[in-house]
């Protein structure tokens, strides 16, 4: 049974009466995820947020929105270019991905590098508990908050404590123009090379990638301002072929759905994470097979297997995240390194939030 809440208040009803009745609940948005992280156990009872897809409030001078989780990121997108501002976490699943579940799955993409991550973003949320509470964490101001912060457990969290409800958002204004720049290279210690000079200029860009092909690596670096400033990234970067418009955005939009087309394409395959200090990128690079995508200006690199059973854990990549894989590898392989002497306090907020393993069970780190 599939129950789909038209407001925050039916959500928290779903989640009580399921919760009073004892049955096990799947937390869903339009369910893009479903190969990611750990498989859900089999549940009685899925509740979806996919109609709850209100924009609740937007504040363009204060740089602020409020939205239902249920709202796409490609909705909301849209109504954020109206007045040529953004939230640029750049998803996988962009066309279809509601907010929630983005940031549910903390997921973020090229740009993170300049603009950072949905705890960056997020500046408030209401969550709905088991209880059928709905808790208000932050607000519609962007500043720093003292104590505790409910709402950042549940970024990452994979739908496992609580369900989101509302988010509100820190948004950002999109940059006069853009420009990126393109360099190949036949050894990654090049490429990295380059990567550092960049790192240790006064150039700020948004984006640093770095793509491994079977014999190439392509460093591509995005950065956005006024003409003037992108000038001067054309005389500092004049090895580099400058790409603009359409043929721009159409690069960084496959970039971003990466993902998803190597997971079309290669239903048997697995997408690895690993993070790692800046400086190990290029051994990490080198590790993984082609192809292989790195954020080599925060240390996220992905690999992307054909079959999942060919990924093993050696060297660098002990500390690999099966990010993506069919259900039947996610039920029996682990999926994640140690956790180590954090697992126990994550445990307990568990244990706090959902004593009975009701959400999403087997979703997070040592499937609980």
């Amino acid at each position: 049974m599939t129950i789909f809440p038209e407001s925050p208040q039916e959500l928290g009803e779903a989640l009580a009466d399921a919760s009073a009745a004892d049955r096990s609940m799947t937390l869903s948005g339009n369910s893009t995820k479903t190969l990611m992280a750990g498989p859900i156990a089999a549940s009685e009872v899925t509740i979806s947020t996919a109609r709850l897809g209100r924009v609740l409030q937007y504040e363009p001078r204060d740089l602020t929105v409020s939205v239902e989780a249920g709202i796409s990121y490609l909705e909301l997108s849209r109504v954020l270019s109206e007045h040529r501002q953004m939230i640029p976490l750049d998803p996988p699943f962009s066309a279809h991905a509601t907010m929630g579940g983005i940031v549910a799955a903390n997921l973020s993409g090229p740009r993170r590098r300049l603009y950072g991550s949905a705890r960056d973003m997020v500046i408030g949320m209401t969550f709905a508990t088991l209880e059928g509470k709905l808790i208000r964490t932050g607000g519609m101001v962007v500043k720093n908050v003292a104590g505790l912060d409910m709402g950042k457990l549940m970024i990452g969290s994979f739908g496992t404590l609580a369900a989101i409800a509302v988010l509100n958002f820190r948004v950002h204004p999109m940059p006069p123009e853009t420009r990126t720049f393109v360099q190949e290279f036949d050894r990654v210690r090049d490429a990295i090379a380059a990567r550092d000079a960049v790192l240790g200029s006064q150039l700020q860009p948004s984006s640093i990638d770095l793509l491994k092909t079977r014999d190439r690596y392509r460093l591509l670096i995005r950065a956005g301002g006024s003409p003037a400033v992108l000038d001067r990234y054309s005389r500092e970067l004049a090895q580099a072929r400058p790409i603009e418009g359409g043929e721009e955005q159409a690069l960084w939009d496959e970039i971003c759905e990466t993902t998803p087309r190597f997971l079309t394409n290669y239903p048997t395959g697995a997408v690895v994470r690993v993070s790692c200090p800046l400086s190990e990128v290029g051994s990490v690079m080198e590790a993984l097979p082609a192809p292989a995508l790195a954020r080599a200006g925060t240390g996220v690199c992905y690999g992307y297997y054909a079959k999942a059973t060919d990924f093993s854990r050696a060297g660098v990549l002990n500390r690999a995240v099966v990010e993506f894989a069919p259900q039947g590898f996610r039920e029996t392989f682990d999926l994640w390194p140690s956790p180590g002497s954090d697992f126990a306090m994550m445990k307990k907020i568990k244990n706090m939030l959902d004593p009975g393993s009701l959400l999403n069970r087997g979703r997070l780190y040592g499937r609980i």
